[in-house]
């Protein structure tokens, strides 16, 4: 087995058809699977050998999956890389994993160089267009090395929330797994285009994204970064059939509609898939009407290659629920108080273990169940709602209060955007509730009239005291809200707004 024998199918049965496009530039699968072959090649003759770990530096561009199923052809490992990082962490991604090659970016290698000095990682710098010299002198393409099934295929490092960023090893049998298992979610198929502007670096984007894109043999339309009226006339261009994001862009994606841009009418969009956070319900009706089309979400991880639980086309989809388990994968709750407990994961999709830390590896899993750290419920039919993270969960005077519901709330408002709760210390609560804000353009609530709105629809001791308006939240590569940057700095930076 190898993750990049389904290009190699791909490329067989759907040769001449489109594969990946970025702007006017086109790669068809025959010429996808070729340079990727001529990558393996070019690789092997520096000395990358199977298991050698290869580091990939890029945005959403034609390069990454060429760089990515050439070094994987090879027997490599990917270590996928956000092409912002600065040296000081890329010197922890490069001595931690022993990275042999660094692909980067043009606009990284600066830093990248700066990173990996001391260790010993080549550095070769890409631009679009740049791989025609790079293979020069590589016209042969080099076959696919046989890789067992728990062989690793992608070492992805974690967001580092709680310290520094642990490498999640992900086998061939993982990724390919769960690439299959995206594809049969939303129906993928030759007939489909693909939005690609999910970071092709990050789990969801490189497993639901690309890889089942490829695998069924799909057009993927790409795009280097989120703009939400490039993103509605991408949809509208190129007839995007399939769109995956998380919540924030769903969010702007209804705002920009809003705010004057043109409807999109037929609308190309069958199926939209969200994950990463919970999307609030307001925003999942409110899309599915404006977009006369089926939104589905779903629940995963790094650790468990991006999927774990689905709703499904084919039975009663729940509205706020992340559905049900996957195909071959097992859930639980574990620890549970008043009907919420933490999601523990088992099966297939499931990751072999963080690489060099047996420990960590040993407190996570156990007899193959992985403890996720997200607290759930699950009703009487077997979904399960996503509470919150249990880390983000706020004890106020002993009570606890889940960040998600309170959202919720706040997302009913006409005025609200975007919204993200956190906990902050108070010296006699222990914790106290706080919310910021992110307003419609031109709308005026202020922080007490949401306070109020929040405080008719809960207990007491759920609404946020403090609501602190602003321009707009922190967010981290997938456009997911970053809410420990909230919780440290909130108050200073909506102050100064």
């Amino acid at each position: 087995m190898n993750l990049s024998d389904l290009l190699t199918r791909a490329a067989a049965e759907h040769g001449a058809s489109p594969a990946l496009l970025l702007g006017d530039r086109v790669l068809t699968y025959g010429q996808l699977n070729s340079l990727a072959g001529r990558v393996a090649a070019a690789l092997t003759e520096r000395g990358v050998a199977p298991g050698h770990r290869i580091g990939l530096m890029l945005p959403n561009v034609l390069e990454f999956p060429v760089l990515y199923y050439g070094a994987l052809r090879a027997g490599a490992v990917v270590v996928p890389m956000n092409p912002l990082l600065k040296p000081r962490e890329i010197a922890h991604y490069a001595g931690d994993s022993g990275m042999k090659v660094l692909f980067a970016f043009e606009s990284a290698e600066t830093s990248a160089r700066a990173g990996v000095d001391g260790v010993e990682t080549r550095v070769i710098p890409v631009a679009p267009g740049s791989l025609e010299a790079l293979l020069a002198d590589h016209p042969d393409e080099a076959p696919n090395v046989p890789r067992r099934a728990d062989d690793l295929a992608v070492i992805l490092y974690t967001s580092g929330t709680t310290g520094k960023p642990k490498g999640a090893m992900l086998t061939h049998a993982n990724m390919t797994g769960s690439a299959e298992t995206a594809r049969a979610l939303v129906h993928l198929s030759g007939q489909d285009a693909v939005l690609g502007v999910l970071p092709l670096f990050h789990v969801f984007g490189q497993t639901c994204v690309m890889n089942a894109a490829l695998l069924a043999g799909a057009r993927l339309v790409l795009l280097a970064r989120f703009h939400a009226d490039a993103v509605l006339q991408t949809i509208q261009d190129e007839r995007v059939s399939v769109f995956m994001g998380v919540p924030t862009m769903f969010a702007a994606l209804l705002s920009a509609l809003r705010n004057g841009s043109a409807p999109i009418e037929p609308t190309p969009l069958r199926a939209c898939v969200s994950g990463g956070a919970s999307l609030p319900v307001e925003i999942l009706h409110a899309f599915e009407a404006a977009f006369d089309c089926l939104v589905l979400e779903g629940y995963g991880m790094s650790e468990t290659t991006a999927v774990a639980s689905f709703n499904r086309t084919d039975r009663a989809r729940k509205p706020g629920s992340v559905g049900i388990p996957v195909g071959g994968v097992e859930m639980r709750l574990i620890d549970v108080s008043d009907g919420v407990g933490e999601i523990c994961v088992r099966g297939h999709t499931v990751m072999a273990g963080y690489w060099s830390l047996p420990e960590t590896t040993a407190e996570t899993l156990t007899d193959g169940w992985l403890r996720t750290g997200d607290l759930a419920r699950i009703d009487e039919d077997g979904y399960y709602y996503i509470v919150d993270r249990k880390k983000d969960m706020i004890i106020r005077g002993g009570y606890n209060v889940y960040p998600r519901e309170i959202e919720e709330v706040l997302y009913e408002h006409p005025d609200v955007v975007e919204a993200a709760v956190v906990g902050i210390a108070h010296p006699e609560l222990g914790e106290e509730v706080a919310a910021a804000v992110v307003l419609r353009a031109g709308a005026c609530a202020s922080e007490a009239e949401l306070r109020q709105f929040v405080r008719d629809r809960v207990a007491p001791y759920k609404y946020p005291r403090e609501i602190w308006l602003r321009e707009s939240l922190p967010k981290g590569p997938t456009g997911k809200i970053l809410k420990r940057e909230i919780n440290s700095s909130g108050k200073e930076m909506a102050d100064r707004v």
